[in-house]
């Protein structure tokens, strides 16, 4: 038994997860390569995928996400709402 592996969350102790994904680096002079269309909603975000554009599967489309220094460590799926926003809707009786 590891007494130290109850302090993390499972995903932790686990290890990320890492999907092999077909990453293009733009070259220079060269235009823009198209966003990487994925499904992989758990795959954790690497400092490698800094820059790039993501079109992630929320369930009904794709949602176009560029990443950022601020979202490594994260999963993808966490910028991909799957939920539309409420919104209360009063109908008018004549």
């Amino acid at each position: 038994m590891y007494p130290t592996r109850a302090l993390f969350a499972r995903s932790v102790w686990k290890g990320p997860n890492i999907v092999p994904l077909p990453i293009v680096r733009q070259q220079s002079g060269q235009k823009a390569p198209p966003p990487i269309k994925t499904q992989a909603r758990s795959a954790t975000i690497l400092p490698i995928f800094v820059g790039l554009k993501f079109q992630v599967h929320n369930g009904k489309s794709y949602d176009d996400i560029t990443i950022t220094e601020d979202m490594v460590g994260h999963k993808l799926g966490e910028f991909a709402p799957t939920r539309k926003q409420f919104t209360y809707k009063q109908t008018k009786n004549k």
